[in-house]
């Protein structure tokens, strides 16, 4: 092998690395678009509402106590203090049936878009109040009027004049719960018979509400059941619990779910949510954080697609290259390194049309256009250098044919590696076996042909 072949294979390698540079500053822009996408996303959010979360109806009962304390005079004597404390029972419901309608809508800002979903939902169950709510010494207890606590985390989201009806008497609610459990929701007042005997409350709401992205309940109830329907047919089930039943069709969807206390365990973790320190917020995260839903989120991110798609472009630019150099071996044919340039730059253009192509047509459509372009500026280009149709549709064809195993591999996110690693198996297969009759050591003796 002489010295001209090695520098051409250093200019080669050099071309490789030296296109890393536009393929950077492609991924720069990618991501610089996708936080535009996501700041106009939020704006959007900001003025209809963020994603929602449901948590309650909670029964809180305000009480004030007496307690007795020793303390020490001058003397060391001790003698006894009486004073007030004030405090909130946190009943959960026995039960808690929630079912609720989501129908979404798009919403634009220029060429970015938003999904909004308008909830219908009804919420219906009963609490089962113990004597004395549940306390040992209720002889040291003064209780204070009872209400019923729903927590919504963006209220601004609420689309109807939200009243309760409790055992079958109808309240308005009010903004706020009046505790620092849920920083966020509403309140009504609920009328009990004596506190002194176990008692029932039966209660049901009717919610219309708008969010953005998702959907959550927190199943506060011993026995939760909740059963949502919507048109958008590509829903992501988040949170700790999945679907019991799901169908998923172009129509939409359907799922309900069901959980009993002995899976949430959230009245221990009711118990638990009380002040780390005077004045500061409970420790409730625990709480609060255990829920589950829905996600109208676009399945196809165009622009997560593309940063994984550039993140393939050294590959494949190595690739392209690797089989301009096997022409080179097979058929003795110099291509300049020049020439080598011009075809690695219009690969990086490749993903520079897959980027801005994605945001207006999609990103399957984007990435069929892309390819088709730069399939058919290569293969032309090809053509023209080895002075050879055939040649150059050859090219073009085995091009297309790494644009198509490049898509399956963006698209099958599980199979990813699988499929790399078996498509350079085969490569590096198919060149072992075409250059298996080359002799490497008079390899560039021949000149190069004008």
């Amino acid at each position: 092998m002489n010295l001209g072949l090695l520098l051409r294979i250093g200019a080669i390698l050099f071309l490789t690395l030296l296109l890393v540079v536009p393929l950077a500053m492609i991924g720069g822009l990618t991501r610089e678009r996708q936080a535009r996408r996501d700041t106009v996303v939020q704006d959007i959010a900001r003025s209809a509402a963020y994603a929602q979360t449901l948590t309650g109806p909670l029964l809180i009962v305000p009480y004030t106590r007496k307690v007795q304390e020793e303390q020490l005079d001058e003397s060391h004597r001790a003698y006894t203090v009486t004073r007030e404390v004030s405090g909130e029972l946190r009943l959960l419901p026995a039960t808690l049936d929630l079912a609720g309608r989501l129908d979404t809508e798009e919403r634009r800002r220029g060429i970015y878009r938003a999904r909004v979903f308008n909830a219908d939902t009804t919420l219906t169950g009963r609490f089962e109040i113990p004597a004395h709510f549940g306390v040992a010494d209720a002889a040291s207890y003064r209780f204070g009027q009872p209400r019923l606590v729903l927590g919504i985390s963006d209220i601004r989201g609420v689309g109807n004049a939200l009243s309760l009806q409790a055992n079958g008497t109808r309240v308005a609610f009010v903004p706020g719960t009046g505790t620092t459990l849920l920083p966020a929701g509403v309140q009504a007042p609920v009328v009990l018979a004596d506190a002194a005997g176990a008692q029932g409350l039966e209660f049901g709401i009717g919610l219309q509400l708008t969010g953005t992205g998702e959907f959550q309940v927190t199943p506060v109830g011993r026995d939760t059941d909740v059963k949502l329907s919507s048109n958008w047919p590509h829903p992501g089930f988040t949170g700790e619990f999945l679907p019991r039943t799901r169908a998923i069709g172009a129509a939409g969807f359907t799922a309900d779910w069901h959980t009993s206390f002995f899976a949430t365990n959230l009245e221990e973790a009711l118990s638990r949510c009380e002040p780390q320190d005077s004045g500061k917020q409970p420790a409730c995260a625990d709480f609060l954080a255990r829920h589950f839903g829905v996600s109208f989120v676009d399945p196809v991110d165009q622009y997560l697609q593309s940063t994984r798609a550039v993140k393939y472009g050294f590959l494949f630019i190595a690739l392209t290259f690797a089989g301009f150099f096997l022409f080179e071996v097979l058929r003795q044919f110099s291509v300049h390194p020049v020439q080598y340039a011009l075809v690695g730059f219009a690969l990086a253009m490749f993903f520079l049309l897959l980027l801005s192509l994605s945001e207006h047509i999609g990103f399957a459509r984007a990435y069929g256009v892309s390819a088709a372009s730069c399939v058919a500026l290569i293969g032309y280009y090809v053509a023209q250098i080895l002075r050879s149709r055939a040649s150059g549709a050859g090219f073009g064809a085995a091009l297309a044919v790494l644009y198509a195993l490049l898509y399956g591999i963006l698209v099958s996110e599980d199979y990813a590696l699988l499929m790399g690693s078996l498509l350079l198996f085969a490569l590096l297969a198919m060149a072992m076996v075409l250059t298996r009759g080359v002799n490497w050591f008079g390899l560039g003796r021949a000149e190069p042909r004008t």
